[in-house]
């Protein structure tokens, strides 16, 4: 019998069984079926959703405009950003630093965070969170777009304000927490 253990997770004992009923996934971002949407002004596009990894993780293309980024926010699970093209400013737990393509940022679950993009170009990254549910929150408060390239909607601001509140009210379901600058 083989053994194997896991030190982050003190699990020992066989390795499961394969499960026939998982599927390969391979998603290209700029295939026609593939989920697009526009939040915060940047353009993510759903690679892998928890659905495809039965909830350990989703991959999540992001295309972040110059001008553009999430507002500062925490949430419970971890959160890595590959940079692929491009900068952005990073904040952690309060303090900033510029991260550049090619680096990878990991985000530990319940810190506060966010980014921004000041760099005069797109930033193209992947972002993985484990456990998955981060892409549920961001297809039920984004707007669906056609395309990786499609412009963002012009939404008006009473649109905005509902989407904000609707934000606001679903960050919980969603373990995420939005906070506000100090």
């Amino acid at each position: 019998m083989n053994e194997y253990s896991i030190t982050s997770t003190g699990r020992t004992g066989p390795i499961p069984a394969d499960d026939p009923n998982r599927k390969l996934t391979v998603v290209d971002p700029d295939d026609p079926t593939a989920r697009h949407i526009s939040l915060v002004g940047d353009t993510y596009t759903i690679l892998v959703s928890g659905d495809e990894t039965d909830g350990r993780y989703c991959l999540i293309d992001m295309l972040v405009p110059d001008g553009s980024g999430p507002p500062p926010h925490r949430h419970d699970f971890e959160e890595m950003f590959s940079l692929l093209e491009g900068e952005l400013e990073f904040t952690f737990r309060g303090e900033t630093q510029t991260v550049r393509a090619p680096a990878t940022a990991n985000i530990p679950s319940n810190a506060p965070h966010a980014f921004w993009n000041t760099s005069g170009k797109t930033v193209h990254m992947l972002c993985m969170c484990t456990p998955a549910g981060q892409e549920e929150f961001f297809m039920t408060v984004g707007v669906a777009v056609a395309s990786r390239d499609a412009a963002p909607p012009e939404i008006s601001k009473e649109e905005q304000a509902a989407k904000g509140k609707l934000a606001q009210e679903l960050a919980p379901k969603y373990r995420t927490e939005m906070l506000t600058l100090a």
